[in-house]
């Protein structure tokens, strides 16, 4: 079964980007890069994310190989008002509070057959609180 290494290598060579050209892209070593698509290093979320932007892929089809529709066809981005109010109060940068959406999506993404409650700005706390606890 591919890896996200392995699917981040296939990415690349398919727009024909080197690994210096990614690493550039991306602000993220060389060195590192070829660590992940050799498995021999795990990805963080944020490093994930500048891939997944450089590469114009999702971060679920790198993390699990589920297609994802075309960069063009996609939803755009909305970041509740109360998501928003929560990156403030924590200082989250735009990319962090993607990262938190994403992290939310999926969760509710496995509970699908339970009815999704609002988040209000301190949930979004304590999820950020709670993800910053287990991956530090």
């Amino acid at each position: 079964m591919p890896s996200a290494g392995d699917r981040i290598r296939e990415i690349r060579e398919a727009k024909r980007l080197t690994q210096d050209q990614l690493a550039e892209k991306t602000g993220i070593s060389k060195g590192f890069l070829s660590d992940v698509e050799n498995g021999k290093r795990n990805v963080s979320s944020e490093y994930l994310l500048r891939i997944a932007n450089a590469l114009n892929a999702s971060v679920d089809y790198l993390l699990r190989g589920t297609a994802a529709p075309p960069a063009g066809n996609r939803e755009p981005i909305v970041i509740p008002s109360e998501l928003s109010t929560a990156a403030e109060r924590l200082n989250l940068t735009y990319s962090q509070a993607i990262e938190l959406l994403e992290a939310h999506r999926s969760v509710i993404a496995r509970r699908s057959n339970k009815q999704s409650k609002s988040f209000a700005t301190e949930d979004w706390i304590a999820l950020h609180n709670a993800i910053k606890k287990v991956f530090g």
